[in-house]
């Protein structure tokens, strides 16, 4: 695979992922949207879905990593280091494009969610403006959690815990059932498996945290949330960023390890 095919396919699948991926969590959440309050098994079922499409899409070109845990993981495996800056940069520009695409099709919605009084400024409602302390962004706002991840009790301990035992099961399932005839990437039967393992992980342990289990997956739509000019959107919750960055990068680092001593 040359770079060209590497970064093509990974913009090109990561932005599949997080269109179809966010895509579920938009329709769940957004006023208007006729799936709203369908529920976290719509949304897990929709992410499994997500990774199926864009690994299918991306595999002839890049291999489907379309996840900096898989990328690194695959390269600590294979002791080879000299593609990881072009995957990742494929994955986190495919992101950015997924999660505008996602405000792009869902921009009626957002308009009526976040200009509904109820929603951003009746009795109950989230908070839109995000206290300041110590000029650090210390909340999240209403659709927030359409783009990026969020803890449902902050933890930080507990937080990067989820995130590192979550994705040493994805890795683990990739590189023991996931890789195709060349080792290095998604084959066929693999991307079935890893969207079912997806959805697994999503039900058994995305309650704590929404199951980042990706950097890209996590910071490139934050920061396109941060850049678009949504109506009262709120904080980004920049303060608990790092946590859906670094764990999976743990998560992947372990998983590797794991299977260097015991599959290898």
């Amino acid at each position: 695979m040359s770079s060209s095919d590497i970064f093509i396919g990974e913009t090109i699948g990561t932005a599949v992922l997080i269109l179809l991926g966010g895509g579920v969590c938009a329709a769940v959440t957004l006023k208007a949207s006729k799936a709203r309050n369908a529920g976290w098994l719509a949304i897990t079922f929709g992410w499994g879905f997500a990774v199926l499409t864009a690994v299918y899409i991306s595999a002839p070109l890049s291999g489907a990593h379309l996840n900096p845990a898989v990328t690194l993981a695959l390269a600590i495996k294979d002791n080879d280091f000299s593609n990881v800056a072009t995957y990742v940069g494929g994955q986190l520009l495919g992101a950015m494009i997924g999660a505008t695409l996602v405000w792009v099709a869902y921009y009626g919605q957002f308009h009526a969610h976040l200009t509904d009084h109820e929603i951003v400024g009746g009795p109950g409602a989230q908070a839109t403006k995000t206290p300041v302390v110590e000029a650090q962004e210390t909340g999240a706002g209403p659709v927030l959690g359409i783009f990026s991840t969020g803890p449902e009790i902050r933890n930080v301990v507990q937080n990067l815990a989820t995130e590192i035992i979550g994705t040493v099961v994805l890795v683990l399932a990739v590189l023991t059932q996931g890789l195709n005839d060349n080792g290095n990437g998604l084959g066929p039967i693999g991307a079935l498996i890893t969207a079912l393992v997806v959805v697994g992980i999503g039900l058994s342990l995305g309650g704590p945290t929404g199951y980042a289990i990706n950097p890209a997956r996590d910071l490139g739509p934050r920061l396109v949330h941060a850049l678009l000019p949504l109506p009262n959107k709120g904080g980004s919750d920049w303060s608990y960023a790092w946590i859906p960055v670094v764990g999976p990068l743990v998560g992947a680092a372990i998983a590797a390890g794991i299977y260097n001593v015991a599959f290898a």
